[in-house]
């Protein structure tokens, strides 16, 4: 360090351009543990939060001249070089004093910084870049290993091929579905008018949209159709179901409260709703076309479109699409054609295909959300101006399975509060049973968005999201239990990406080539 050439004399220094005088600064010298100069022997009855605090005392008299000290030694007081001079030379006393060897090197009680008490506190950047790195290692590893032992396996047949061709039926069902919407509006403006009576608009609206459903449902199962155009088409139809059930839900609310209004039991400026009912085809073209499932009068809009900024989301949505259909086509379908049913044969190697096979399921799992949720709803919005694109909430910081459930999907999640769960608790059902009313609907549309398409009904989709009953009661526990801990966010990425969703992948792939083989 510089200290050692300084010299050792002070007192014939000349006073700076200030012009104080350098004799008058009070020495700032630090309380060595072992003097003995005008100490006491402490009291037996002290405590160690007297003694950590005189000790932290001491210490921050002994910091202050060490910083002092360094900052005279590095020379970074930012003055010329007389002054600088001046400072060095005047403060050599308070940094002999400061390093030597019986000044405190601990001053306080300080924890580890991976101790429990401290990890949460402290900044993990350096090891979230070092897990980054890593998984760029490995994954690279993978990819190479991959193109290696199969080759390219992307075909031109994976986005359309001949077989395409044969799903027009499906095709001109999807075209008939905006039937549905058109019959529902007539219902409602006849009963705006009050030309029939309420039982039967109740009856109506459900004839029409139990048929959104039950029409795909049946086009689908009469066809030989591919799966991913099924899917799709039953997607389709169960996001038409849910805005028109929000749309004769929502209508019905409103006509009610135009009664008690009417009657004077409620007073109309205290109604959080858009009051009075006005029902017109543009309201209800425009809501079958947002990116929302739960119907009003009015949303927030926002001034204009940035197309620039739509032009790029574009981009991405067509780079993450790529990226998904590469991962499904080099590494998923490899894996799954490899490997046997998860329910028979080997355990150990029915393990080994889940586990290898829930990474890349998981980065599809991942691609699918941002280019839905985040890249298509946003792009939507935008074009038509729609204000409120809370479409998801960080998720991925839930410590509950119940926690994931209320931020993952909040189009679905709003319309399940709305329209299900809060109804049940209007109608004095209790909230665990509303609850699993809704974790009920949510398992009988999962079932017919997979079962459907793949032509068998096996349940796999239904047991599963059944089964988020008793795991939102378990990381509930264990929320309780073990709190400001993510001991229920690490179970969600175990039970639901890395093990739920592959053994799904498994289990309705082979059911379906057996199904497959036995028609053959």
């Amino acid at each position: 360090m510089e200290i050692s050439d300084i010299p050792d004399r002070t007192a014939n220094t000349t006073l700076p351009h200030n012009g104080s005088d350098l004799r008058k600064r009070p020495r700032t010298i630090p309380q060595v543990s072992g003097s003995t100069s005008e100490t006491k022997d402490p009291d037996p009855g002290y405590s160690v939060s007297e003694t950590g605090k005189s000790c932290e005392d001491e210490g921050n008299r002994s910091e202050a001249v060490i910083h002092s000290a360094n900052h005279v030694a590095n020379g970074n007081d930012g003055g010329d070089k007389t002054a600088n001079g001046l400072d060095r030379g005047t403060d050599f006393a308070a940094v002999k004093l400061a390093y030597r060897p019986s000044a405190p090197a601990h001053r306080r009680i300080k924890e580890s910084p991976l101790s429990s008490d401290a990890i949460f506190k402290e900044s993990h950047a350096g090891l979230l870049n070092l897990c980054i790195v890593v998984l760029v290692a490995v994954n690279s590893r993978l990819i190479i290993e991959n193109l290696m032992k199969y080759g390219l396996l992307i075909r031109t047949g994976f986005w359309f091929s001949s077989r395409s061709l044969r799903d027009w039926p499906l095709l001109m069902c999807c075209l008939t579905l905006p039937i549905f919407p058109l019959a529902t509006f007539i219902v409602e403006k006849l009963a705006q008018q009050k030309y029939i009576h309420e039982p039967v608009v109740v009856l109506l609206q459900v004839i029409i949209t139990t048929a959104v459903v039950l029409f795909p449902v049946f086009v689908i199962l009469r066809c030989d159709s591919a799966v991913l155009s099924g899917v799709t088409l039953m997607l389709f139809a169960c996001i038409v179901w849910l805005k028109l059930v929000s749309y004769a839900h929502t209508n019905h609310d409103m006509r009610a409260l135009a009664k008690s209004i009417e009657k004077g039991d409620v007073q109309p400026n205290s109604l959080n709703t858009d009051y009075p009912c006005n029902v017109n085809f543009k309201s209800l073209a425009y809501f079958m076309v947002a990116p929302t499932l739960c119907y009003q009068t009015t949303y927030p809009r926002t001034p204009y479109i940035r197309k620039g900024w739509v032009v790029r989301q574009i981009f991405n949505l067509i780079i993450f699409t790529g990226v998904m259909g590469f991962i499904i086509e080099q590494y998923i379908n490899p894996i799954v054609k490899n490997s046997q049913h998860p329910l028979k044969g080997n355990l150990l190697y029915a393990i080994e295909r889940v586990l290898k096979l829930s990474v890349p399921n998981l980065y599809v799992w991942l691609c699918m959300f941002y280019c839905f949720f985040h890249l298509w709803l946003n792009i939507l919005a935008e074009l038509l101006r729609f204000g409120d694109r809370e479409f998801y909430k960080d998720w991925w910081n839930a410590k509950t399975v119940e926690e994931y459930w209320r931020m993952w999907n909040m189009p679905v999640h709003k319309w399940m509060i709305r329209h299900i769960y809060f109804p049940c608790l209007r109608n004095g059902i209790p909230k665990g049973v509303a609850s699993l009313i809704a974790f009920l609907v949510s398992a009988v549309f999962h079932e017919l968005c997979i079962a459907v398409p793949c032509h068998m009904f096996k349940l796999w989709a239904f047991i599963g999201i059944m089964f988020q009953v008793p795991l939102v009661l378990i990381t509930n526990y264990l929320q309780n239990k073990f709190r400001n801990s993510m001991v229920g966010n690490m179970i969600f990425w175990f039970i639901f990406c890395i093990l739920g969703q592959p053994m799904c992948v498994l289990l309705y792939y082979h059911d379906l080539m057996n199904r497959k083989g036995k028609t053959e």
